[in-house]
């Protein structure tokens, strides 16, 4: 799905126990600067990037760069083998790098979250550590597409990082939004490690100029996108909407 000159929806449509869930990875397009994909996916799903990837013209080799906006599996699954393929550099918070290269555990390859899903066993099994060729701070600023700015959103995981696209006004919220058939919503409690950090960091993102949302669980938002995410902001702070 191309949502506006620069960025393209990429989703990754899979069934697991009988239930269908879509992962929504973006790519970031700059005809000077290549490609930019965030997020990677699960273990094994590199077969189905590329062919969402092809779909928008593109090959994995085309990468020049993959951002991750955080540790989970879901996210990280299929970075190793993407960059590999592409020898595309790897952008992330300097908060997740160490679990995304290995240094230390992701919260999901713990003993007491293997305990308690076994399911995930087998998964994480699969995963192999990825070198972060360059550490984001809050602010940091990448010169694609008009400039994409990295905004520190802490909360869903210690690290968390959601990118905004000055020129088009586009948020990629990772998992520090979920979605509904349109209708913007707060990041799913259950998943979140900090639900006070969250709500705040949600607040950070609402100061921005919003035209669209990019949420990895639930698609698109461009309805009043900037409204809903004021809406969600204040839901989350306990106040009433205005």
């Amino acid at each position: 799905m191309q949502l506006n000159d620069n960025v393209h929806v990429l989703p990754l449509t899979m069934v697991r126990n009988g239930h269908t869930m879509v992962l929504n990875l973006s790519l970031v397009l700059d005809p000077e600067r290549g490609p930019t994909l965030v997020d990677a996916g699960l273990p094994g799903q590199q077969e189905a990037i590329a062919a969402v990837l092809s779909e928008a013209g593109l090959e994995v080799r085309d990468l020049r760069r993959i951002v991750v906006t955080h540790q989970d599996i879901d996210h990280v699954g299929s970075l190793h083998d993407l960059v590999r393929a592409s020898g595309a550099r790897v952008l992330a918070h300097a908060v997740e790098a160490p679990f995304i290269d290995g240094r230390e555990a992701p919260r999901f390859a713990r003993p007491e979250m293997l305990a308690q899903r076994p399911e995930l066993r087998a998964v994480v099994e699969r995963l192999r550590p990825t070198a972060v060729d360059e550490v984001l701070e809050d602010g940091a600023r990448l010169d694609v597409a008009g400039g994409m700015r990295a905004i520190f959103t802490p909360g869903h995981t210690p690290g968390h990082m959601c990118l905004y696209l000055e020129r088009s006004g586009t948020l990629v919220a990772g998992d520090a939004l979920t979605a509904g058939g349109g209708r913007l919503q707060g990041p799913n409690p259950g998943a979140t490690a900090d639900m006070a950090t969250a709500s705040r960091s949600v607040g950070r993102l609402a100061e921005l100029d919003v035209r669209a949302v990019v949420c990895y669980h639930g698609g698109v938002v461009q309805d009043d996108a900037a409204g809903q995410l004021r809406r969600v902001a204040e839901e989350l702070a306990g106040r009433p909407p205005a």
